[in-house]
């Protein structure tokens, strides 16, 4: 008979229900299979869900057991013995789908008379969320467990369980939707139906992506774990799609329709259950990882590939279990297996560093040039290259089961994250301690955060965070905070993916229909007049809607289209080589190559560069280039300052940091050129105020304010002024 449902309880063993009543549990290490239990007469599964295994590490008590739904109108609790624990009558008609919420806290099941019905983890009815006419075909939570998506006919409707809270409904698809899946990683909601189309969605009802029409209708869709791949299921189909909906393999098994796909935990394989009464297993394998002149295959579950395109030396890796994720850059290839994670070098591909996992499926492998990053369901854990566990840096709440490489960045010094529980938040640590940097505080943003990136090469004091928000704007600021609020400024907008270079801080985003290049970020805190002018723009519409950039490395950008296609783009190498004659102060060389490269764009990122590391003689030599003069007085005025303070102050006042050098002149003693500094601000009641706390020069400010309104005709209108007025006459000679 017809399997209906498919559930994975660890990475080797699947449980399947069918129209013969019977449950049965595949091993997939021995390859046995046996029933577990024969259901009661007119009871014909439907759907079946596992109960989560773990929330953060932790595992649950009610692990064991799983959910199914049945045409009797009931759900079942199921233990992994097959025995069942309850029955509860749910809905009048067939019980056509049944799902927990990632904590297991409650259950969402919905059915053919139309009612979608949250239950408490024992099976207590706690609310009927909605009541329709037509049957609800599927349901899913949404990543935080606070809304409900469910299917209405041919509409797609997004209900937060809070009664206050505005529905979202959209028109989705043009015939009846059969499936629908979010993802808590990546937010997006997966769609298929009777028009034979499957379509991706993110959680506002924007549609990302939407499928050729097939032969038939697509019965199954599901997202794997991680958000980095779902797959699709119809009549004789088996399709493996990216996250951004291009397909990588299409396979036409012999299954008749492919009513339900289940991921196993770890991501690498999925089952499918079949109408003509199979179940299919699927295994994936050809991920492709490439660095430089390496490129390496995953050939079979447990070996890769390693081609040098240099000499075209060919190696195989076996490893002792299947593989899960893999990562490689920085000379280095990470790959974690079930239980060991194995670090080559990729000068020497024989001899690999090996040492055991903890519990837990590793999620993410993230690489820096000092260490690498392993993520899995219990924490985040920083290694060396040699295999030495860093630091493990923790937050309150912290989920690390939903990061992924847009929520998650390392550099040499520092790891950012941001948080779910909030996304307008971001937790910075220090990459070697595990505690958070500064002041502890996290940096917070005004709108929710979508991705971060953090700069990777330069000086730890100098590390810069770029990230996207809500509304795709780019914004940058420092990551280390002292108390004082470091300026969030925005570099960009309607930007959709953005990368740091791997050897020097240039970031690299898509700008609408620009590709833009920044080849120095650092702008915005020196001169940020100058920021346009150190800016690369290329269009972009040739990469057709949502292109995301894979990496940046060297001179070399890899951009991965919609349809999946990679297309790779050269920029000038001379930004990169003027970052490093800056960073080692060689600034004679550093002007040598501006005046022979003859680019704008160069000496403005040389003028910024000076003045960030105060060269004021090459700042002078490289505005003089771009032709801001003014800039080249302001210079030479400052170079002919008497002390090395008030060079500083003025220094700062030309990055527009009028605070600071107010604050650096008072403590020096330069009450005066305070004074002045706001003066020339016209900041006069700040100038004031300065001038009666330190009993000095009131009367300059004065002279100075009845001067500026006599050169506009205007009178003294402010009390303050009006008050010291009386007491003091200004004689102008």
């Amino acid at each position: 008979e017809l399997v209906s449902c498919v559930g994975w309880t660890t990475a080797d063993e699947l449980y399947s229900c069918s129209d013969d009543r019977q449950i049965m549990k595949w091993n997939l290490l021995t390859s046995e299979t046996t029933r577990v239990v024969k259901l009661p007469d007119e009871t014909y599964p439907i759907d079946l869900h596992w109960f989560p295994r773990s929330i953060g590490g932790k595992k649950q008590s009610h692990a064991d057991s799983f959910v199914l739904t049945s045409s009797d109108g009931k759900f079942h609790l199921i233990s992994k013995l097959g025995r069942i624990e309850k029955s509860v009558e749910a809905h009048s008609g067939a019980v056509l789908a049944g799902r927990w919420n990632t904590e297991g806290t409650a259950l969402a099941t919905v059915g053919e008379d139309g009612q979608v019905k949250i239950w408490s983890k024992s099976g207590m009815l706690r609310s009927t969320l909605a009541q329709q006419g037509t049957p609800v075909y599927s349901v899913a939570w949404g990543p935080d467990s606070e809304k409900v998506l469910y299917t209405s006919g041919k509409q797609l409707i997004i209900k937060p369980l809070q009664p206050n809270i505005k529905v979202l409904q959209w028109k989705a698809h043009d015939g009846l939707i059969l499936k629908t899946d979010w993802n808590s990683v990546n937010d997006l909601i997966l769609s298929g139906g009777e028009d034979c189309k499957y379509k991706v969605w993110d959680s506002y009802g924007h549609l990302l992506y939407s499928s050729q029409p097939h032969e038939y209708p697509i019965t199954s869709v599901a997202w794997s774990g991680d958000g980095e791949l779902f797959a699709v299921g119809s009549f004789h189909t088996l399709r493996l799609c990216d996250k951004t909906g291009w397909s990588y393999a299409l396979e036409k098994p012999n299954t008749g329709s492919i009513f339900h796909i289940a991921w196993s935990v770890d991501g690498t394989q999925l089952a499918g259950a079949c109408g003509n009464g199979h179940v299919i297993f699927a295994h994936v394998v050809e991920q492709r990882w490439e660095w430089k002149n390496f490129e390496i295959t995953l050939i079979k579950r447990r070996t890769m590939q390693v081609h040098n395109v240099m000499n075209d030396a060919v190696d195989l890796l076996e490893f002792r279990d299947r593989v899960i994720k893999a990562s490689l850059s920085y000379g280095h290839l990470v790959v974690s297996t079930s239980l060991q994670c194995y670090v080559f070098s990729t000068n020497n591909w024989n001899t690999p560093l090996i040492f055991d996992l903890k519990e837990g499926t590793v999620t993410l492998i993230l690489q820096a040039e000092r260490h690498f990053l392993l993520v899995d369901g219990g924490g985040l854990y920083l290694y060396s290259y040699e295999g030495r566990l860093i630091s493990s840096p923790k937050f309150p709440g912290m989920r690390t089961d939903i990061l992924n490489a847009q929520t998650v960045s390392l550099s040499n010094d520092t790891l950012a994250v941001k948080d779910k529980a909030d996304e307008k938040v971001i937790y910075i640590f220090d990459a070697v301690s595990g505690k958070p940097l500064g002041d502890g505080k996290p940096l917070t943003h005004k709108t929710e955060i979508v991705e971060i990136a953090l700069d990777q090469k330069g000086l730890t004091n100098e590390r810069k965070i770029a990230f996207i928000d809500k509304n795709r704007d780019l914004y940058i600021t420092s990551v280390k905070r002292f108390g004082k609020e470091q300026k969030i400024v925005k570099i960009g907008t309607m930007v959709q993916t953005l990368a740091w270079n791997d050897t020097s801080n240039l970031l690299c985003g898509i700008q609408g229909t620009r590709f833009t290049v920044w080849y120095y970020p650092n702008t915005v805190y020196v001169d940020k007049d100058l920021l346009a002018k150190t800016l690369y723009e290329k269009d972009a519409s040739d990469f057709s809607k949502n292109p995301h950039i894979v990496h940046f490395v060297g001179n070399q950008i890899t951009i991965r289209r919609a349809d999946g296609s990679l297309i790779h783009l050269n920029i000038s190498p001379y930004p990169v080589i003027l970052h490093e004659y800056v960073s080692s102060s060689k600034w004679e060389d550093a002007v040598r190559l501006c005046r022979f490269v003859k680019d704008q764009t160069m000496w403005a990122c040389l003028a910024a560069m000076a003045v960030a590391n105060k060269d004021m003689a090459t700042a002078e030599i490289a505005y003089a280039s771009i032709g801001e003069i003014d800039k080249v007085q302001y210079i030479n005025f400052i170079k002919d300052l008497p002390s090395k303070e008030s060079r500083m102050a003025h220094m700062l006042l030309f990055s527009g940091n009028t605070q600071e050098a107010e604050t650096l002149l008072l403590q020096t003693g330069l009450i005066y050129q305070a004074i002045q500094v706001n003066i020339d601000l016209y900041n006069w009641d700040r100038a004031l105020e300065l001038a009666v706390k330190h009993k000095t020069h009131v009367d300059t400010v004065l002279a100075y304010r009845q001067k500026f309104l006599e050169d506009f005709g205007k009178k003294e209108t402010n009390k303050r002024f009006l008050q010291y007025a009386e007491g003091v006459s200004i004689p102008w000679n």
